[in-house]
Parts: C-alpha cells; structure tokens; sequence
C-alpha cells in the first residue's frame, strides 16, 4: 500500500493511498487497482483475468462475471472491506443480451440492501472481455 500524507506536489489531498493486492490481477495500464480516500474506496474496473496468469479466463459470461466480482472481493479484502461494504457498482458489457445472466451471477455476490448500479453497453472492452465492473465501497465507522 502506497500512502500519501500530505500534498505531494501532484494536488492529491492528505490520506489519499493506493491499495494494491497480488491476489487480484495487476494494473493493466497506469492506475491503481484501488485508491482509498478518507472512509471511501474507490475500485479501478476489473475485467475477468485470471490474477495468476493475467489472462483472461475462458469459459462463459456468467464464468467473467464470476471473476471479476472474485478479483473485486480481492481488492476490497487488501483494503479490510468485503462486498458487503460496497455501495456502487458501474457494470460494463458488451453486449446487453447477457443483462439477464449477469444479474443472475452478481446477485449470488451481494446480498440486501443492493449497492446502487449503473449498466453500460460498450463497444469494446480490454483483453476481449466482456463485463467489467468497478466500484466504490465505504469502511464502516469505528
């Protein structure tokens, strides 16, 4: 875990820390896998690589989304949060066909009260996936 404690020249404010974990697939590009900003943390999208590997896994849309809602528990574990803890979610597929499938998977993940969520179709995602998910979580006041 990287922290910044004080104003490091880039403008990012006090307490602002990377969270970082080897049990979810690395950055692919130039950002942390999630950043963590006073009680909010903040999770990059996760795609469905497999984190030994770094590829993405085979197998169905219900089998990506499984991993990446698994690679996202990774993260939340690294910052001692579960997915009880999140409150957002922003789903982006591919293609909207698989709508029905994925609420099927990600419901065996969250339980009620459901984090909000927004579900995007686009164009394309990286490494050929087909769901990515990022998300914002909240540590509960001590």
């Amino acid at each position: 875990m990287t922290e910044r404690t004080h104003d490091d020249g880039t403008g990012h404010a006090a307490g602002v820390h990377a969270i970082a974990t080897g049990d979810a697939p690395h950055a692919i590009g130039p950002y942390s896998q999630a950043v963590a900003a006073g009680e909010l943390i903040f999770l990059s999208g996760q795609i469905a690589l497999v984190p030994e590997t770094g590829l993405l896994i085979e197998g169905s849309v219900a089998d990506e989304t499984r991993r990446v809602l698994e690679n996202l528990r990774a993260v939340l574990a690294a910052a001692g949060l579960g997915l009880q803890h999140v409150v957002r979610t922003t789903v982006y597929v591919v293609d909207l066909a698989d709508f029905a499938v994925i609420n099927q998977t990600y419901a065996e993940f969250f339980d009620e009260p459901f984090p909000a969520r927004a579900t995007v179709q686009v164009a394309a995602l990286p490494r050929g996936g087909r769901i990515e998910i990022d998300a914002i979580a909240v540590r509960p006041k001590v």
